[in-house]
């Protein structure tokens, strides 16, 4: 779980690198073009074709559209916002998840789930600081960013009982491919070889995270590996810090306990409730 976070604040990284220079719908072109290419070559290796099967197109068109929007949103924030600043916002996407639950999957919200997820928007609003002069139109993107991904998780939850999971990445893969050949004639501009090389690279890292973040779940239980994904922040700080020279702001260091604490609160009530 720790190496897949790596990869893929190291993939954000790179693309924040690339949106100094390029569009944003040409960058995610090439990237999901990238993941799209190595899921076929593994899969025609394996000679494994039948996992893109689909169940309901329905399902597949409906994570796939959310998995676009999440991604351009993401994308965004990383073109105008600190490294640090967006992954540590993002965090509040499982406080999103537990609201949602409710009315999209029918689960039951205790209260102390609700005082988790109050005690994490009070962490999420010390960082973005609306009302105040230095807040940041921009930082809302990855709040917004955060909210279509945990509606996305939610779906694929929900579908993952039909759809494969190669399916429903294979497919939100093409998807995002083709959305972005979509930005082509609003200005898309000559890239060079290290231009290339470093999206290619950032289309195997993220291929790369999402593998080892599957492994991580497929050898423990969520509620043992999910809370190692914070260690995306560390990531963030170190590649923010040599890459641009950021430096984590006092309204992140001071809201970004009370994101992370509620989350992994809501991950140990729930196994602690489970044991029950």
């Amino acid at each position: 779980m720790i190496v897949g976070g790596g990869a893929l604040t190291t993939s954000d990284a790179a693309t924040k690198w690339l949106t100094e220079t390029l569009p944003i719908g040409e960058i995610l072109f090439v990237r999901a073009l990238v993941v799209s290419i190595a899921i076929g070559l593994i899969l025609w290796r394996s000679r494994s074709f039948g996992a893109l099967r689909i169940g309901r197109y329905r399902n597949i068109a409906a994570r796939s559209v959310l998995a676009v929007v999440s991604t351009f949103l993401i994308v965004s924030s990383l073109a105008r916002l600190p490294l640090n600043e967006v992954i540590a916002i993002l965090f509040v996407g499982p406080l999103f998840v537990a609201i949602l639950a409710t009315p999209l999957l029918g689960e039951r919200v205790g209260i102390h789930r609700w005082l988790a997820v109050l005690i994490g928007f009070t962490g999420m609003l010390i960082m973005v600081r609306p009302g105040t002069a230095g807040f940041q139109v921009a930082a809302l993107l990855p709040v917004v960013a955060a909210l279509v991904a945990a509606t996305r998780d939610i779906v694929t939850r929900r579908i993952s009982t039909a759809e494969t999971s190669v399916a429903i990445l294979f497919y939100s893969m093409i998807a995002l491919t083709l959305v972005g050949l979509a930005t082509a004639p609003f200005g898309w501009l000559p890239m060079d070889a290290g231009d290339i090389a470093l999206l290619i690279l950032t289309g195997l890292l993220f291929g790369l995270g999402h593998y080892f973040i599957i492994e991580g779940y497929r050898y423990a239980e969520a509620t043992v590996v999910a809370p190692y994904r914070y260690a995306n922040l560390i990531w963030a700080a170190l590649l923010g810090f040599v890459l641009w020279g950021e430096i984590p702001s006092i309204w992140v260091l001071a809201g970004t306990p009370l994101v992370v604490g509620s989350g992994l609160y809501i991950l140990l009530y729930e196994r602690s409730r489970r044991r029950l």
